[in-house]
Formats: structure tokens, sequence, C-alpha cells
């Protein structure tokens, strides 16, 4: 018996646990004004998740799209993940069909757990050796998510040295009002430094005065003490 969009949904909805998806609620800000504002929760923990996508690993991409569209948060995240899975199986073929779907469906990536799982395996790995000029849009987008998929996706180059595009969005977002994405910047800022040091602070050096708190304490992170307080103080 073929499987189908709904099955997978109802499946899903059964494992759901209702304490678990009322800590998500609050954890992921779904309250008005929020973040999430409006997101719904089954309650199903990432492991599980991971599990029925290796159960479901054949299904169609005309499945996922169908997935990804839904209104609870775990059957979307379940669609992402399947969709990381493919691409990283799939030929140059597939993998241009999957960015695709990806980069016109990134409405329904609309939290950062979505975003993270996602943007570096798909969009960066994608990009990695083409014109990098759509993560550039996305910096630059009305859309939260989106620019944090800009930014997330840079990882897939810093995971392989290369931080110029990475540095290069950090700048477009430096002056963002959101505070996921200084999170974000500060967290592939991070990244750079555990790779190079030296580049991450010949940054730092030049924009760290204006950058907003909570980036550059999750850039900094891992520096010396007295490095980071000489950062936070200003006097670097």
């Amino acid at each position: 018996m073929k499987v189908t969009a709904k099955d997978i949904s109802r499946n899903l909805v059964e494992l759901g646990n209702s304490t678990v998806a009322e800590h998500s609620q609050r954890f992921f800000k779904t309250g008005k004004g929020e973040y999430g504002e409006g997101d719904k929760f089954l309650g199903i923990r990432v492991p599980i998740i991971r599990k029925q996508v290796k159960k479901y690993k054949d299904i169609s991409l005309e499945i996922i799209s169908n997935l990804l569209k839904s209104s609870y948060h775990e059957v979307r995240l379940f669609a992402v993940l399947m969709l990381v899975r493919k691409f990283s199986n799939g030929d140059d073929r597939e993998k241009s069909k999957i960015y695709s779907l990806y980069m016109n469906s990134t409405k329904y990536v609309n939290n950062w757990d979505l975003v993270d799982s996602s943007a570096s395996y798909i969009v960066g790995a994608y990009l990695a050796d083409k014109d990098k000029q759509p993560i550039y849009d996305m910096a630059k987008s009305e859309s939260l998510w989106e620019r944090r998929i800009s930014i997330m996706s840079t990882f897939h180059f810093i995971r392989n040295n290369d931080f110029s595009d990475a540095l290069k969005i950090s700048e477009i977002l430096i002056d963002d009002r959101e505070d996921l994405i200084h999170k974000a910047v500060g967290w592939m800022l991070r990244e750079i430094g555990n790779r190079s040091l030296a580049i991450e602070e010949e940054y730092l050096k030049e924009h760290y005065k204006k950058m907003p708190r909570t980036m550059l304490r999750y850039s900094i992170e891992k520096l010396p003490k007295e490095k980071r307080k000489a950062y936070l103080t200003g006097t670097m």
C-alpha cells in the first residue's frame, strides 16, 4: 500500500505527547507578539522524529512538500529533515530540485530549529560551488527566517574553511533588529574563530563596538576571560 502525506501526518500526530507539546509552546515562543506566534506543537522529541525520517526515507518530494505546509511544527521539522537526508544522498538533478523546493518554501521553515537543521545542509551545500547571491538577497529580506537561513547557510562554507561569505553577511546583519539574528551571527563568528582565531579577531576589532551585545557575547564565548572582558568593556 502506497504511503501518503496524510498517513505520515496521522502517524506523527499519534506520537505526540501533550506535556511535551505544552513545554515546546513556551520554549519556541508561540505567544502573541513572539517570534513563533501561533505555531502548534504535537510534542514529539527530535530523536523520535529522526526515526520516522529513516522509516519513510523513500517518500517523494511531492509528499514532503505537502508535509512542509503542515500547521504542526514537528511535521514541518520531519519534512526539512527528510529534505536534508534526500539532498545528502541525491544526485545533482535531485539536489537542484530539493534546493528549489526549499527556497520556494521558506515561509514554512519558520522557526530557528527548522532553519538550523537544514539551511547549511541544503542551501549552503548547494551554493558551495555556485553564485552566492541568493543568500545575500535573503540577508536583506523582511523575513526573520530568511535572514537566519542566509547566515546559517554559511556554516557549510565555514566547515570547509571558507569564511568570506559569512563575514560579509555578518556585516549586512550587524544592525539587525532581531535577537535571533544576533545569536546566529555571533555563533557563526565563533565557529570561524574555532578554525582561525586571527580571522575572527580581525573582524571583531573592526566591528565589535557597534555589534549588538548578544551578537558580541556569542562570538567571544570561547575566548580567554580577560580578552572577553576587554571586548565587553570596549577596551580592545
